[in-house]
Order: C-alpha cells, then sequence, then structure tokens
C-alpha cells in the first residue's frame, strides 16, 4: 500500500505542526479537528510558519502557495474514509483517545494505518479500542514539529512489521529521524524528560534554589539549550503533570511522584505560557 493521502485528527499547536510538516513533504493532507473554528486557527498557524521561512528566504512563496494547496480543512470525521494514513494529535487522555480510534476504527478503510502522537500512553491499549490492532502504532513528534528531528516510533503488543516499517519510511520522507521505542510509559523520551523537570520543581518546592538558578545551571553547567523550568512552562505544566501520574501509574515507583508544587500550579491554573504564567511570567 503506497501512503498518499494523510488526517491528521487534532489541529492544536502538534497537530497543525505534523500536518504541516506531511504537506511540505509532499503529502495530501486532511487536518481534522472538532469545529471549523479550530481548524481554521491551525491552518492559519501553519500559514504564519510557512510565511516566516519565506521571509527569511529558506522557502520560495511558489512552494508555500503549493504546500497549503495540500492542505484540506475537515470538521466531519466521516473524511477518514478517504485516507490512507491516520495520525491522531488530540488531549493526552486515555478514554479521549480509546473513544476516538474506535470511531476511527469503524470509518477508515481496513488497510489504513492508525498512528497516535501520544507521549506516554500504552500503544497496545489504544489498539484494544480497535479492531486492527496489527496497523496501530506510536507516532510521537517532539514540539516544536517543524524543527525537531526526532519522532519516536513505538510499537503496540500487536503491531505489524509490516507496519512498522510503513511508518519508519514515512517519518524519513518527512525529514525527521525516527527511532524504535518499546512500548513502556513515557517510552524513552518523557520516561527522562519527566523525572529531570520533576526534580528541578522539586529543587524550588524544597527552597534549594530559585526557578532562575536552576535554569542557568542546567544552561550552563550542562549545556541544555533550555532550562528544565524554561521547558516545563513551554510544554504546559498541566502536560507535565499528566505524563508524571502516568508514569507514577504505569510503574508503580514513588521516584515518578509529581512534585506537590506541580500540583499546586496546576490547581491554581499557572499552567505555563499558555495561561501568561508559570515558573515564570508571560505577557
Amino acid at each position: 500500500m503506497t501512503i498518499q493521502k494523510i488526517m491528521v485528527v487534532g489541529a492544536g499547536q502538534m497537530g497543525s505542526g505534523i500536518a504541516q510538516v506531511c504537506a511540505m513533504a509532499g503529502f495530501q493532507v486532511i487536518l481534522h479537528d472538532m469545529n471549523e473554528e479550530i481548524v481554521q486557527k491551525g491552518l492559519n498557524s501553519i500559514k504564519k510558519q510557512l510565511q516566516k521561512q519565506v521571509d527569511k528566504a529558506k522557502l520560495a512563496a511558489k512552494e508555500k502557495e503549493a504546500i497549503i494547496q495540500r492542505l484540506t480543512p475537515s470538521a466531519n470525521l466521516e473524511n477518514a474514509k478517504v485516507a490512507d494514513l491516520i495520525i491522531e494529535a488530540i488531549i493526552e487522555k486515555m478514554d479521549a483517545k480509546t473513544a476516538l480510534f474506535e470511531k476511527l476504527d469503524q470509518l477508515a478503510d481496513e488497510h489504513v494505518i492508525l498512528a497516535t502522537n501520544t507521549s506516554s500512553l500504552p500503544i497496545t491499549e489504544i489498539a484494544a479500542a480497535t479492531n486492527r490492532p496489527d496497523r496501530v502504532i506510536g507516532m510521537h513528534f517532539m514540539n516544536p514539529v517543524p524543527v525537531m528531528k526526532l519522532v519516536e516510533i513505538i510499537r503496540g503488543l500487536a503491531t505489524s512489521n509490516e507496519v512498522y516499517q510503513q511508518i519508519e519510511d514515512v517519518a524519513k520522507k518527512l525529514n525527521k529521524t525516527p527511532v524504535e521505542v518499546q512500548d513502556f510509559p513515557g517510552f524513552v523520551s518523557n520516561r527522562i524528560l519527566m523525572p529531570m523537570i520533576n526534580e528541578a520543581i522539586f529543587t524550588v518546592y524544597e527552597g534549594v534554589a530559585e526557578p532562575e538558578a536552576v535554569d542557568e545551571v542546567m544552561k550552563l553547567g550542562m549545556n541544555h539549550p533550555m532550562g528544565p523550568l524554561t521547558l516545563a512552562d513551554f510544554i504546559g505544566l498541566d502536560t507535565c503533570l499528566y505524563i508524571m501520574e502516568t508514569l507514577h501509574e504505569g510503574f508503580g515507583d514513588d521516584k515518578y511522584r509529581p512534585c506537590p508544587l506541580l500540583r499546586k500550579y496546576v490547581k491554581a491554573g499557572w499552567l505555563g505560557r499558555k495561561s501568561g504564567r508559570g515558573f515564570y511570567h508571560y505577557s
């Protein structure tokens, strides 16, 4: 089967980024969300990113228009019927994902691969909501998608070798570096990253150092491009908390216990950049 048309379900920051790189790679792309307003916001975000590349002379204006022409907006899930590959990029909650995959399984042709961009949830459990677990796979992109090269590819218990190979090939066509990862909570990226962020939050919680000092130590001492608390604000503190809870529940080990300060900030609505306040203030 040749993959020509890709449907991305979820037009938020991750979904629109995935749709952008797919369209830039020459695929026909359907960008779907629950209502037209969200889809249009996602499309506008893509156009803005492409225009920045034109302004920097990294992309020709003609090519920008060609990329936009390959993008089709969708607010009707029935459009899943014409896709060869569907990549889900909705909220990081298991019940929402399994409900969506159950619907996609009914709508999509039997040859269609269903991929999830989950950053921490079990692929095997998501696949179990379908009648095609052999054609369900994890395809975890990094944020921001157009910039970051890595894609973690995660097999579920039943994922076939053929499907894995097809998704690895797609990732390479997107100019990404695919890395095979097994189906464990947090995979590799978040199993390592989130406890580091959580530990950085503990150092603030325990009064060891202020957020600025923690970030400076990690940037200057460990050569990290961004401090862990700045990164947490960028990711979203609610997302960080959810992933830590997934790790804690999945492994049953208290080394993954979310810091009480992280819980407090999320309850206060201090979610980072998207809410205007997290460990730092944003105008």
